[in-house]
């Protein structure tokens, strides 16, 4: 019920049909039920507004966070140089006419690697800095 006015809700719901009302304010929730006529739980307070503000989605919150942008190039970069090591492994061990692309290939893990703790240093930086603003 926090972006509903319970007051209205319950009218529409009454004028529908339902006829078995539970309140749960500190749940912020309503049950209604066709069963027989009956309520229970205190009804919610007043409100001096019908309607809370909207709050966006979790989901769109994660998607702006510096955390999770953060932890995800760490994540990739870790993923890259592992599978530069694999690539690696199989030129070495197979491909001797390839074999002048080995040190090249040690160079881009050490990239990847770097990347990879570039993007835990952000992570790092970005939970302390929420945390300093008290955001968490």
């Amino acid at each position: 019920m926090t972006n509903h006015d319970p007051v209205a809700f319950e009218a529409a719901a009454r004028e529908v049909g339902f006829l078995g009302f539970g309140f749960y304010p500190r749940s912020d929730f309503m049950h209604i039920d066709l069963g027989p006529t009956r309520q229970w739980g205190e009804r919610f307070p007043a409100r001096p507004v019908p309607f809370a503000p909207e709050k966006p989605p979790a989901r769109e919150v994660l998607a702006q966070s510096r955390t999770m942008k953060g932890g995800g190039a760490a994540g990739v970069a870790t993923l890259g140089a592992a599978g530069v090591e694999v690539t690696q492994q199989v030129l070495a061990d197979t491909q001797t006419a390839i074999l002048p692309l080995v040190p090249y290939l040690d160079t881009l893990r050490w990239v990847f690697i770097a990347v990879a703790l570039g993007g835990i240093a952000v992570t790092i930086y970005a939970r302390l800095d929420d945390w300093k603003r008290g955001r968490r």
